[in-house]
């Protein structure tokens, strides 16, 4: 399957990036090179742009969409590593570093990689295949309860713990192997009247991807990490397409801007305070009315920008 995906924000994300031509940026979820192929049209021969994804299916089609490039940088890794990765390539600090967190719509399309509730595949949604946990066995071996909670938190799905129930009391019966299967579950549990926001599959989809991908636990972290790895000026750009995912976003900014805990009137600081830099945006960046309508995806996104300040 050709690999199709339209940058969500992308007017907004090359704005706010500020790129020099001779820079050194980092496209931390590469996908199909969307954004990257437009920060590359701003650089010169002397910038460089680093592309970064677990997916080797999309550092493929990131090669054939860059191939008139030569001033790339290709990594099969994992953004939340970018500290090592930067480490690994002998590179010190960056002026600018883009983070698309939704999964592309070429992963959600390509059925066979388990993540669309559509059709009959195996469940597998893993965005890097040399992991090792699958969608499979977290259907198959997670507790009940922690299931649940998955699918609340992760799927903000009002009726986890039914969804939980008959999936434990299926899987004592047989395995669930097919995303099909899964469907028919969920079905058979949300009654039909509350099955009228879109799929009934779709939030439990979510929830399981996330998990299986480790989507949300980290990125506080990688947040801070990214920002450290800035050099002065330099600019942080996240999209976000889920309240946790946007909640750990806006924490980590704030926590990296600092604030000062000292009384008034005190002539310096004595709290031990350090800024790192400013939010750019105290408010997220929200696609225009026209961009939502041309893409349903760009509906639930937001941009938050950071500069480093040394």
């Amino acid at each position: 399957m050709e690999f199709k995906h339209e940058p969500v924000l992308l007017e907004e994300c090359i704005e706010n990036l500020e790129i020099k031509p001779d820079g050194i940026y980092v496209d931390g979820t590469l996908g199909g090179a969307g954004h990257s192929k437009h920060i590359l049209e701003k650089l010169s021969s002397g910038g460089l742009l680093i592309g970064i994804d677990r997916d080797e299916e999309a550092l493929k089609a990131a090669k054939e969409n860059l191939k008139q490039y030569k001033n790339v940088k290709y990594y099969h890794g994992n953004h939340d590593n970018i500290k090592d990765i930067l480490k690994e390539l002998k590179i010190n600090k960056v002026d600018g570093i883009l983070l698309d967190l939704g999964v592309s719509s070429y992963q959600l399309d390509e059925r066979n990689r388990g993540f669309s509730y559509l059709g009959d595949n195996l469940l597998d949604m893993r965005m890097d295949k040399s992991q090792s946990l699958t969608a499979k066995d977290v259907i198959n071996t997670y507790p009940e309860e922690k299931l649940a909670n998955i699918i609340y938190e992760y799927g903000e799905e009002k009726l986890s713990r039914q969804i939980a129930k008959r999936i434990c009391q299926t899987r004592k019966q047989k395995e669930i192997e097919t995303t099909k299967e899964l469907v028919e579950i969920i079905e058979n549990t949300i009654p039909k009247k509350m099955q009228k926001d879109g799929h009934p599959a779709k939030r439990t989809f979510q929830a399981i991807r996330i998990e299986v991908n480790n989507e949300i636990k980290p990125l506080y972290e990688t947040v801070i990490n990214c920002a450290k790895c800035l050099k002065n000026k330099g600019r942080l750009c996240i999209i976000t397409f889920h309240s946790l995912e946007d909640r750990a976003v806006k924490k980590a900014y704030q926590e990296l801007e600092g604030k000062c805990t000292c009384p008034p009137g005190l002539p310096y600081c004595v709290c031990g305070n350090h800024s790192y830099g400013k939010i750019i945006n105290k408010k997220p960046i929200i696609a225009t009315e026209e961009e939502q309508e041309r893409n349903s995806r760009s509906k639930s996104a937001k941009l938050r920008v950071f500069e480093k300040q040394e």
